[in-house]
């Protein structure tokens, strides 16, 4: 039995090798899909404050003087917004800017028709829109939350893959960049309005 020994042991050893290896690819499996999970959280914030600049930009159509010029760049925004798709699993960091970029641009939109709506006394009283206010500023928190638990998911998967002894088994995965904040973006959009005011006079 003794001659047995070395190959039983040389066995032993190989299998916890192999057991280790295991463990090793299916932790990175598992931070592979917490990142895919938050950024989906993220795309699902991003669209519902798409829907709710759709409702809005609906309910200021209806006010017939509104500036067209103010609504046509936001709807512009809002369509290069929804078009930038990202796979999570292959992001890189120009698709993140670009996606980034996108969505500054429509924040800076829809802060211009925000505050052009001051110089529109019946659309600031209007129910729908006062409505439509309050669940914007709502999701712009949501937005921001959701943005940090992503990062925090690429900050963990990130460290996974790139630590050592882990690194040696994990070649094939790359590391993720982190959501910047464009210039200006860490604001959520003012969507509070001072309702003290006098109607602009006539």
């Amino acid at each position: 039995m003794r001659k047995y020994l070395p190959i039983v042991i040389i066995l032993g050893v190989l299998a916890i090798l192999f057991f280790w290896f295991i463990s090793i690819k299916n932790g990175a499996v598992r931070v592979n899909q917490d990142v895919s999970k938050e950024w989906g959280n993220v795309e699902t914030t991003y669209q519902r404050r798409n829907d709710l600049i759709g409702n809005l930009v609906k309910t200021v159509q209806g006010s017939a003087d509104f500036e067209k010029s103010t609504l046509e760049a936001v709807i512009k925004a809002r369509s290069e917004a929804t078009s930038v798709k990202i796979d999570p699993t292959n992001i890189t960091p120009e698709q993140l800017a670009q996606f980034n970029q996108a969505q500054g641009n429509l924040n800076s939109s829809l802060s211009r028709l925000l505050v052009t709506v001051e110089q529109y006394p019946d659309l600031k009283s209007n129910q729908n829109f006062l409505k439509l206010q309050d669940e914007l500023a709502s999701t712009e928190n949501q937005i921001l939350t959701a943005r940090t638990r992503f990062n925090e998911s690429v900050q963990k998967y990130n460290n996974y893959i790139l630590v050592f002894p882990n690194s040696l088994f994990l070649g094939n995965y790359k590391e993720k960049p982190y959501f910047d904040a464009v210039a200006g973006a860490e604001k959520p959009v003012d969507v509070n309005f001072n309702f003290d005011n006098k109607e602009d006079k006539k």
